[in-house]
């Protein structure tokens, strides 16, 4: 059989690949990723608003099944897929991804945690207010219309868009090669620029920057490079570093917590993923600060709580979470749009400049079909007028006419062929009407009622009114600044609608690198009888043998992030931090406390750690008799020497003992009372009343003259015997009595 070869076009298959990827690449570029930048909408945005429209969905109408929008926007002019129609739905209805939502939307639309919306049988749509500002002078003609992919429809080649939408509501898309991502801006600042271009088309960038200072992200945060805005703006891309905002709040048990009340625009849509990653960071301890994170986020705003531990640097905590999570990132600016199917990197002045262009061609098409709409009227207003002032003549060429064309003709032409006349006045009359097409449509079908004298006087009135809007719309278009007032005032009337105050701050910091602290472990802290101090590790201390341990009369279990504290007789407490206290080999004498503070020749009588002090409560006994009960939080500070306890003159403290928790709470533990001549008295625990650390205290035993308290003890449960003066003082001998009474001869 012949092959037949008239058809057959020889190419080179490299050729072939070249044009067809790169007709490919245009039709993403401009049938799908990049927005217009007349409208700002990119085609699937720009048919579902078109498609709600033809529906009647306006905002005072009832919200429609999404499934049901979705479905004529696919059927009649986006033929790509149900999912990436529905997906583009719901971006619109975001408050956190635009500042001006086009679509209202009713249902679960999914949140800012990144929750996906419901599926789009479940939920239901209708246009917003802010969408209207871009449909509503469609019916007027001011756009193209094009076939749709199969010629079956017409669809708007781009929307009458009153408000400069694409720098309002931003837009982010990837095509083939290229990406665009412009930042959202506050709609008052918006409109003040692009009013401000009008009243001087060569404004420079620094002045047009007085009003649009930079992006207003609707999740508010921080822009932390003001400086580079301007650069960004001049050359249409650049990178912008966005923050969230936090506050400090103090918490419970002395902690601070770091609130973050906004957060970057970059994770919104997917909050939980910024929290999931601060819980992560808190378990695997790469920040050793933080206690505990929640979200306790509502409908009222953005709440998450990093609660952080006690004594720690919360601005450098801070430093080190902008450093590693998403609560401070890059939003990279590329200002990216189609004018005149090519794909073009916008200035900020270059894209207000299309945005004013398109709204002079807009306004102008609009008074152009305002004048001739009016001046259609006027001639037909102007045909009844004439037509009520011989309408006598009229109504005898209706009864004297066979069929509406021959009485038409009488009344366009002057033709009386076939027309009875009652007098040759009338038929001479008749042959020299000239009435429009129009006019004597309008004059056939005029109702009687036209001829009483009131609606006679509203024609005249109309006929007034048309013709000093006629006289208006053509000053506007024959006078650009005219033309220009008209817009301004309209978008003065959109700024009153849309007004807002600016969410996302504006400022300049400059990056402080996160201190890393240091891993926290468990150490031991040893003190002998002459004051000698030093620290070892729990593998060192676990190797001591006992006869060694008895060298030290304190051994303090802590962190090596904590603080050695020390209370002395004469009432008051130094701090050491443990970082401060030499570690050393056990067989290294260490450093004296006294020179790691300013404890000087003050007589120590009780070491603890501040984290255990923290969390104890603790029996303040004098040798004047006074004892007192204090709360161990009342002596978080900062300073390395504070009053520990009130004291009279002259008295001083015997005994600091220090009680948890549990040893606090059991009331019926005994106290004993020893004095230097002998006396002893016993009372219950729950006798010490809890005072402030400024309090003196009250009387713990009467004193005889010259006697003085000399030991202050609480026995565990298990205890039998103390000693005291080097002798065994039996518990069970010292007999309960009230507190503050006379003690008895102490069975040593």
């Amino acid at each position: 059989m012949k092959q037949n070869t008239e058809n057959i076009i020889q190419m080179d298959y490299s050729e072939e690949m070249k044009i067809s990827y790169r007709d490919y690449a245009m039709s993403v570029i401009i049938a799908r990723a990049l927005p217009d930048v007349r409208d700002g909408l990119k085609p699937v945005q720009r048919r579902i608003l078109y498609a709600m429209k033809e529906l009647g969905l306006d905002p005072a109408k009832p919200h429609r099944k999404s499934a049901r929008i979705v479905g004529d926007t696919m059927g009649k002019y986006h033929p790509h897929g149900d999912s990436s129609i529905y997906d583009a739905l719901v971006r619109m209805t975001e408050d956190y991804s635009m500042s001006i939502p086009l679509v209202d939307g009713h249902g679960n639309f999914g949140s800012i945690d990144g929750d996906g919306s419901a599926a789009m049988r479940y939920t239901e749509a209708r246009l917003s207010e802010g969408a209207m500002t871009m449909l509503d002078h469609l019916e007027k003609g001011l756009v193209p219309f094009i076939p749709n992919f199969d010629d079956s429809e017409k669809e708007p080649a781009v929307l009458p868009a009153m408000i400069p939408n694409l720098l309002i509501n931003g837009s982010t898309g990837i095509a083939v090669g290229m990406a665009t991502n412009i930042p959202p801006h506050n709609p008052a600042e918006v409109i003040d620029g692009a009013i401000a271009y009008l009243d001087n088309p060569a404004i420079t960038l620094e002045k047009l920057m007085k009003y649009i200072p930079g992006p207003d992200f609707p999740t508010g945060g921080m822009i932390i490079n003001q400086e580079d805005i301007g650069s960004i703006y001049e050359a249409g891309e650049g990178k912008i570093r966005l923050r969230a905002a936090t506050e400090i709040e103090n918490g419970e048990n002395g902690r601070k917590n770091i609130i973050i009340t906004e957060i970057p625009y970059t994770v919104a849509g997917n909050k939980t993923k910024l929290v999931e990653s601060l819980v992560n960071l808190m378990k695997d301890k790469v920040f050793d600060e933080i206690y505990d994170v929640r979200d306790e986020s509502s409908k009222e705003g953005i709440r998450i709580v990093i609660e952080v531990k006690k004594d720690r640097d919360i601005e450098n905590l801070l430093n080190g979470l902008y450093k590693k999570t998403l609560m401070e990132d890059t939003y990279g600016v590329n200002m990216l749009a189609v004018k005149d199917q090519q794909p073009i990197v916008f200035s900020l002045k270059a894209m207000l400049k299309e945005f004013v262009v398109f709204q002079e061609e807009l306004y102008t098409k609009e008074y152009e079909h305002l004048l001739a709409k009016a001046e259609n009227r006027l001639e037909i207003v102007d045909g009844l007028i004439r037509a009520t002032d011989v309408i006598d003549l009229i109504i005898e060429i209706l009864r004297g006419s066979s069929s509406i064309a021959q009485a038409k003709g009488c009344l366009t032409l002057g033709d009386i062929t076939d027309i009875k006349f009652k007098s040759k006045a009338s038929e001479k009359q008749a042959k020299t009407l000239d009435f429009t097409e129009r006019q004597a449509e309008a004059i056939l079908s005029m109702p009687l009622s036209r001829l009483i004298g009131l609606e006679i006087l509203k024609l005249h009135e109309e006929n007034d009114s048309l013709k000093k809007s006629i006289d208006e719309y053509k000053l506007i278009l024959s006078d650009s600044s005219e033309l220009y007032k008209v817009i301004k005032n309209t978008l003065k009337n959109y700024k009153k609608t849309f007004n807002v105050p600016r969410r996302t701050k504006l400022t300049s910091i400059t990056n402080v690198d996160y201190v890393e602290e240091v891993k926290i472990e468990d150490i031991y802290i040893l003190i002998d009888r002459f004051g000698y101090t030093k620290s070892i590790d729990t593998v060192s201390y676990s190797r001591l043998s006992e006869d060694t341990l008895k060298e030290y009369p304190h051994i303090i279990l802590c962190k090596n992030t904590d603080k050695l504290c020390l209370f002395t007789a004469e009432g008051n407490m130094y701090q050491v931090k443990v970082s401060q206290i030499p570690k050393c080999k056990i067989k290294d004498k260490g450093a004296l406390i006294h020179t790691l503070c300013k404890v000087d020749k003050e007589n120590i009588l009780t070491y603890t750690s501040f984290e255990q002090l923290f969390e104890s409560q603790l029996v303040f006994s004098t040798k004047a008799g006074y004892i007192k009960l204090v709360s161990g939080i009342e002596f978080e500070t900062n300073r390395t020497a504070i009053s520990a306890t009130k004291l009279e003159a002259a008295d001083e403290v015997v005994s600091v003992i220090m009680l948890s928790a549990g040893e606090a709470l059991a009331k019926d533990s005994k106290v004993i009372i020893l004095t230097e001549k002998g006396a002893s008295l016993g009372f219950l625990l729950a006798e010490i009343p809890e005072m402030k650390k400024t309090g003196r205290g009250v009387k713990s035993i009467e004193l005889d003259k010259g006697d003085f308290v000399a030991l202050t003890v609480i026995p565990k449960a298990s205890d039998e015997f103390f000693l005291y003066k080097e002798k065994e003082l039996n518990i069970k001998k010292v007999r309960l009595r009230k507190r503050g009474q006379k003690g008895q001869k102490a069975q040593l």
